[in-house]
Formats: C-alpha cells, sequence, structure tokens
C-alpha cells in the first residue's frame, strides 16, 4: 500500500497473492519479449516465461537483460529456458561473452548512455527483430530509467494489502523532478480486483 516492492533486504516473495502472479502470466504470453535488469536476474534468478497451461500453446517472448558490463552468470535460470534470450550491454569482455553465449544467450552490443545501454536504441533493435509489446519486469532502476526516457505507455499496478515501510524500494528510482508540472501523467484505465489485490492500469497522458 506504500508504494514498495522490496524490503531493504530486497526480499520480495511474496508480495502479492497467487492469484496476481497467475494474472500476469496472461500479460507475458500477449507479449513479444520481456525486458529485465542485470541486478533482477542476479537477485531473483526469474525464469520469465509462461507457465500456464490454461492459455494454450503460447510462444514464450524473448527474454531481453540489459546488462553494461555482462555480469549475468551463464547458469541463470532464463538462459536454460525455452526460446530466446538476449543480452544487451556496452562492453562484452571476451571471456564472459563466450561463456554467456556457450550457454545459449544471444549477446549484443549497443551504445552507451550515462553508463548503462541506450534505453532508446534497445527499443529500436527490438522492433527491427518485431517486438511489437514488451513487458517489464524490472527493478527500480530499470523502471526509472524508462520512465525519465519518457519510453512508458502503460503501467500495470498489483497492489496487495500490506505496508513494507519507508526503507524499503520503490517502483521508480527516477532523477529528481525540479518541479510538480515535471511529473509524468498517466490515466487509470481499468481497476479490478485481483484475489486479495487490486490490478491497477494506467496508460500514458500526452501533455
Amino acid at each position: 500500500l506504500d508504494g514498495r516492492t522490496a524490503l531493504a533486504t530486497g526480499a520480495s516473495r511474496w508480495i502479492s497473492g497467487e492469484a496476481s502472479r497467475h494474472d500476469v502470466q496472461a500479460l507475458r504470453a500477449r507479449s513479444s519479449a520481456i525486458l529485465t535488469g542485470v541486478g533482477t536476474v542476479i537477485a531473483d534468478d526469474p525464469a520469465l516465461t509462461v507457465r500456464r497451461s490454461d492459455l494454450g500453446d503460447v510462444l514464450q517472448p524473448a527474454r531481453i537483460v540489459l546488462d553494461s558490463g555482462l555480469r549475468t552468470p551463464p547458469a541463470v535460470r532464463l538462459i536454460r529456458q525455452p526460446g530466446e534470450t538476449r543480452i544487451f550491454c556496452t562492453r562484452a569482455p571476451p571471456e564472459r561473452r563466450s561463456a554467456l553465449e556457450a550457454a545459449g544467450a544471444l549477446v549484443e552490443e549497443v551504445a552507451d548512455r550515462e553508463g548503462h545501454p541506450d534505453l532508446a536504441a534497445v527499443l529500436e533493435r527490438l522492433a527491427e527483430l518485431g517486438c511489437n509489446e514488451l513487458l517489464v519486469e524490472a527493478g527500480p532502476g530499470v523502471n526509472g530509467a524508462l520512465l525519465d526516457a519518457g519510453l512508458v505507455d502503460e503501467i500495470v499496478l498489483y497492489l496487495a494489502p500490506h505496508v513494507l515501510g519507508a526503507d524499503g524500494f520503490g517502483m521508480f528510482a527516477t532523477k529528481p523532478l525540479p518541479e510538480m508540472a515535471a511529473r509524468p501523467e498517466f490515466e487509470l484505465t481499468d481497476l479490478r480486483r485481483i484475489g486479495s489485490d487490486c490490478r491497477l492500469t494506467f496508460a500514458r497522458r500526452e501533455r
């Protein structure tokens, strides 16, 4: 209820209920790709796959990782899943690149922006690859960077009936706003109860 997505220790399992975790599988199923950051990969070792049998024969979305210096361990779960895992970096140490490619990942270098992969360049490359709906399941750093860059079209928020406290992690680690008028604005387009949680959908409001 206070907008936190993890404790200060990084623990986040489980905040939302089982029904919400079941529901998000449908968002994954309709997406071309799922994007996350290397911090989430190292902390949570997610699979980022569709695992609901009732959704039918689903083509697994590609897994996309933002990883400037290729810190992704080759043995992580998302590389071992069916389908494609693509890692965007700004520098590719040969040994790390070889290990990741040997494990089955695709590695691409993109332009650097403030020490991280240029987000616009990544999205342009994904568009070239035929990705027309990108789901982001990431931590506050990646979320905030996308919001700062004006690259968030929609927010789907699962609100759980808990309070994690002021020292927990928030959803968006954005740059400080110079004034209230500079805040990104969204419009609520859908609100429904999912188990014990609420799911809120917001679309970006153009100024």
